[in-house]
């Protein structure tokens, strides 16, 4: 008798992404003559820049001659991508991280959910509330939990509320966490965390020897200059962190597929024992073991990012992405809703009306507006009562999306 992951009956609905998916397909289907404004998803409009593409093109051209085809690369990646990445994304901050440190990968969502593998089913879990849901459905799937309960959370989280009192950044929790996941700029209330904020969480991960699993997929919509763009511009991070980043927002590469995942040689777990043990070579025994790598063309092609051109036609690109967020969050204030984000990430969290909940908000959008955002409770209880919107739609649609919900009733 083949016997399933019983952890998977635990999830209580589908995926988040999903669920809006069928809605606005339903309604669309329903309603083939309206033109519906998508600002759910957080996936990008605006192509690949030119630097990106001309690399992407050299890339497959070496693959079609014999004398420069690549099989088979480094599970790690190739080492002129991570070096380019430690130099500009690291180095240039004066962060020490090396290219050795760096591990490429196919999407920062694989590798959020994918790290538990290497640490015990008896660790503790913290996340944010509201989070990107793929932080507790992983937990769940991989047994490090209980059975759901009615408020939507699960038995064996530690769930730390980010809220309005808290701005929006949680306190330390009062019961001990293993691993904490971490996310700013924060999806998807589209807030930050200053160096002292942080600086509490290292702290606090040092004293309890926890481990700090930090996305900063969106670091780089960071405007503000005393936001740190990396979890290791904090003395002592590197003993108490994994970070994850991607290019997919960053460079429009949802659709290519690239991403990287950063582990210190100084960050360490331990075993039933108490004994210590570098968690660098656990993942790249993981990886080498069930991944065989992102291709040579696609990793050709992230490299071109940190070309000189390629920073500036990428910056181009994030600066059209936050203009729409500022002609989302003036629009929105201007009829009166209160507004978080938007300055520091390409999302925006909205306040819904008093006794209006999320999904009857994101209802009455999708009707009456044929605009689609997301939920806020979808991604925790404390999201109830909140929205997003993100910035990742063309101008136009920006614009029109925007006077089509000042004239809701």
């Amino acid at each position: 008798m083949a016997k399933i992951n019983e952890n998977y009956l635990k999830l209580q609905a589908g995926y988040l992404f999903p669920e809006i998916g069928r809605r606005v397909s339903e309604f669309m289907e329903a309603n083939p003559d309206k033109k519906v404004i998508k600002m759910g998803i957080g996936d990008v409009t605006q192509p690949l820049v030119p630097s990106v593409v001309k690399a992407f093109h050299e890339g497959v051209d070496e693959m079609a001659k014999a004398e420069t085809f690549k099989g088979y690369g480094p599970e790690q990646g190739y080492a002129f991508l991570r070096e380019a990445i430690a130099k500009n994304a690291y180095q240039s901050r004066g962060v020490e991280i090396s290219a050795d440190d760096i591990f490429i990968s196919d999407g920062s969502k694989c590798d959020t959910g994918n790290i538990q593998e290497i640490f015990g089913h008896d660790n503790k879990i913290a996340i944010c509330d509201p989070v990107y849901p793929v932080y507790a459905d992983t937990t769940v799937m991989s047994g490090k939990t209980g059975q759901g309960q009615p408020n939507g959370h699960y038995e064996g989280i530690v769930y730390m509320p980010c809220t309005i009192e808290n701005d929006f950044v949680p306190e330390l929790p009062e019961e001990t966490p293993d691993l904490i996941f971490l996310c700013y700029p924060n999806n998807p209330m589209g807030t930050v965390a200053t160096k002292e904020e942080l600086k509490k969480w290292v702290d606090y991960a040092r004293e309890n020897k926890s481990i700090i699993l930090f996305d900063a997929a969106y670091e780089a919509f960071i405007t503000e200059e005393n936001i740190p763009h990396s979890i290791y511009e904090i003395e002592g991070a590197k003993e108490v962190a994994i970070e994850f980043r991607s290019f997919s927002k960053t460079a429009g590469f949802t659709g290519t597929r690239c991403a990287f995942t950063v582990i210190p040689e100084e960050l360490v777990g331990y075993d039933s024992d108490g004994n210590p043990h570098k968690v660098k070579p656990l993942w790249n025994r993981r990886q080498s073991t069930k991944f065989n790598g992102v291709s040579y063309p696609v990793q050709k092609a992230a490299a071109a990012v940190f070309s000189e051109e390629g920073k500036k036609e990428i910056a181009e690109v994030i600066g059209y992405y936050l203009e729409n967020a500022r002609i989302m969050k003036e629009s929105l204030t201007e009829i009166g809703y209160e507004v978080f984000g938007g300055v520091n990430a390409p999302y925006i969290w909205v306040k819904t009306k008093e006794g209006v909940t999320s999904w009857d908000f994101f209802d009455k959008v999708l009707k009456e507006a044929n605009v689609v955002g997301t939920p806020g409770s979808g991604f925790g209880p404390a999201g109830e009562g909140y929205f997003r919107f993100s910035a990742f739609a063309d101008r136009e649609s920006t614009i029109e999306a925007m006077d089509r919900i000042k004239n809701l009733k």
